[in-house]
């Protein structure tokens, strides 16, 4: 699904080239769950970016179902990104102008979703999150763990192949933390949604199937989680 070969980010400043990810090589099939560790400045959120092709690397071949990406026009780059992509953010990143129901809608209304498949679709998910009696609160009136369910659902809404977290407990008390990371091991094992995350979370990663240790820019360790 994702094959990574050479990636290398750097900034360049008079000549000397700064490198935040050097020679990162792996690949990712799909249905795995994936949680990408190290410490700050490892470089860990940059790949997440460049598999969510937020970010270009500045050298290697990123493939991504059997496309090219590193050569697609940014059109192209868009076009997969919100047929195959959902992307949860440690600090929800909603719209705080918009109910949960209009956060849940606006990646269908980018996609051009028509409106009755919409309704369908956010009518499931409040459901499925028990968020059907808050669907016309704003996120300032919710909780850490409501407003990330509420990202989570948004992200679910485009019927995404693969989800990337980063960081989706760091803001979280420990049982909420517990809530979302259990609802990740369940869309992956129950709906076969790949799942790449990073953590800072040891307990956090054990939910994965798989463990990337990146130090310096570079995989320094690719385990496979022990259940």
């Amino acid at each position: 699904m994702i094959q990574l070969t050479n990636i290398e980010k750097y900034y360049a400043n008079k000549g000397v080239k700064n490198y935040v990810l050097r020679l990162v090589t792996t690949t990712i099939n799909q249905g795995e769950f994936v949680s990408i560790m190290g410490p700050s400045g490892a470089g860990k959120s940059t790949l997440l970016n460049i598999i969510g092709m937020l970010e270009e690397p500045t050298y290697g071949i990123y493939n991504f179902l059997g496309e090219d990406v590193t050569n697609l026009n940014e059109r192209k780059r868009i076009e997969l990104y919100r047929n195959h992509i959902g992307f949860v953010f440690q600090a929800y990143h909603l719209i705080d102008e918009m109910t949960v129901y209009e956060n849940i809608e606006a990646p269908l209304l980018y996609k051009k979703v028509g409106s009755a498949e919409r309704a369908s679709r956010i009518a499931d998910l409040l459901d499925r999150f028990n968020m059907v009696a808050k669907k016309d609160l704003f996120p300032n009136q919710l909780s850490g763990g409501q407003q990330q369910l509420v990202g989570i659902a948004r992200a679910l809404a485009a019927q995404p192949s693969i989800i990337l977290a980063d960081e989706p407990t760091g803001n979280l008390q420990s049982a909420q933390a517990e809530e979302i990371m259990s609802l990740f091991k369940k869309l992956n094992e129950e709906e076969g949604i790949t799942i790449i995350q990073v953590t800072h979370s040891e307990k956090n990663a054990q939910y994965g199937s798989r463990i990337l240790h990146i130090a310096d820019g570079l995989i320094k360790e690719d385990m496979a989680v022990v259940a």
